[in-house]
């Protein structure tokens, strides 16, 4: 596993060892002992994944603190442009993003650390998108930020945006609660 370190302090880009042959591929998602050696939680105590549409566009997510948590974030079928957002007050980098594509053919993670907001846009039918989390689903420290607010072209002119993700202040407006 190669650890790909971004402008957002804490955001890692993973590349994965991919072995394939005429039956398929497999993919490491996790190796503990890597993790340790790069100072990351790994201490999951959660697991989601979603299957998104072509053009739905899932976010901008987070759980606030006490709740806050570490996330991993893969794709194992289709393809995705992932889109981390630092909410973190005192950060350098507050209210700048790092998009990439995550697919099952590159097989790349996002490790994203706490005060930092996750969405997506689907990029093709039938996406398969999971989540590992280092806390437990919180409904009252559960927030978002509306996704059209960021400033950020997600490429497409109609995308499928749930009512609650509208509901969302906008990056401007939101007073975040995270100080690091």
């Amino acid at each position: 596993m190669e650890f790909i370190e971004t402008k957002i302090e804490g955001l890692y880009l993973i590349k994965p060892k991919i072995l394939g042959d005429s039956r398929g591929k497999f993919v490491k998602t996790f190796h503990a002992d890597t993790f340790k050696e790069y100072g990351l939680k790994y201490d999951f105590q959660e697991s989601y994944y979603s299957t998104s549409q072509k053009n739905v566009l899932r976010g901008m997510h987070f759980q606030t603190p006490p709740e806050d948590h570490e996330k991993m974030v893969y794709v194992s079928r289709g393809s995705i442009l992932d889109v981390v957002v630092d909410i973190r007050k005192n950060s350098p980098t507050y209210g700048q993003y790092i998009s990439q594509t995550l697919s099952e053919e590159n097989g790349y993670i996002f490790y994203i650390p706490k005060g930092c907001a996750h969405g997506f846009l689907s990029l093709e039918d039938d996406t398969n998108v999971t989540y590992m989390q280092t806390s437990m689903y919180a409904p009252n420290n559960d927030g978002g930020i509306n996704p059209h607010s960021l400033g950020f072209n997600w490429g497409v002119t109609e995308p499928i945006v749930s009512d609650r993700d509208l509901t969302f202040p906008n990056l401007c407006d939101f007073e975040t609660p995270f100080i690091g």
